[in-house]
C-alpha cells in the first residue's frame, strides 16, 4: 500500500467514526427533545398561482397607454389559507388591479419599484383575509413573470 493509499484510508476511517459518534450523539438528544421539535418544525409551503395573469393599464393615460403583465403566485402556510385565498381569490385579484393602475410606469419599469409593489400587494391581501375574518396569513407573493410596454 503507498503511503498516499494508507493517508486516505486513514483519514477515511476517522471520517467514519466522527459520523458515527456525531450521530449518536444527535439521535440521544433528539430523542430527549423530540416533541418540542415536531411542534417547532415549519410547515412546507403551499403555492396558489392566480390564474389567469393581470394584463392592465398602468397609471394615467397621457397619451399612449402603458399595460403590465404580472403573473401572481401566494405562499401560504396551510391548507386552511389556500381555501381561504381561494375563496376570497375575486376581491384579491380586484386588490392587484387597482393596486396595478395606480403605479407610475417610470416606477414598475426598476426593480425597486416591483418590489415596493409586492410590498403593498401582500399588505393588500392580508388585509381582505382579515376583513373576511379567515385568519389566514398570506407569507408571499412571487412575481412569476411580470412585463411592462410602454
Amino acid at each position: 500500500m503507498t503511503f498516499r493509499r494508507l493517508v486516505f484510508a486513514i483519514g477515511l476511517a476517522l471520517m467514519c467514526l466522527a459520523s458515527v459518534s456525531v450521530q449518536a450523539a444527535d439521535e440521544e438528544e433528539a430523542s430527549d427533545e423530540a416533541p418540542a421539535e415536531e411542534q417547532a418544525a415549519p410547515a412546507p409551503s403551499i403555492y396558489v398561482a392566480m390564474d389567469p395573469p393581470f394584463i392592465t393599464n398602468i397609471g394615467q393615460s397621457t397619451g399612449r397607454l402603458s399595460y403590465v403583465k404580472a403573473e401572481v403566485t401566494l405562499r401560504v402556510a396551510s391548507k386552511e389559507a389556500e381555501t381561504a385565498v381561494k375563496d376570497h381569490e375575486p376581491r384579491l385579484r380586484h386588490e392587484m388591479v387597482m393596486l396595478l393602475a395606480r403605479e407610475k410606469l417610470e416606477e414598475l419599469s426598476k426593480p425597486e419599484g416591483q418590489e415596493a409593489l409586492r410590498q403593498k400587494a401582500l399588505e393588500a391581501f392580508n388585509k381582505v383575509l382579515e376583513e373576511e375574518q379567515t385568519g389566514a396569513e398570506i407569507m408571499d407573493v412571487l412575481f412569476t413573470s411580470f412585463v411592462v410596454q410602454r
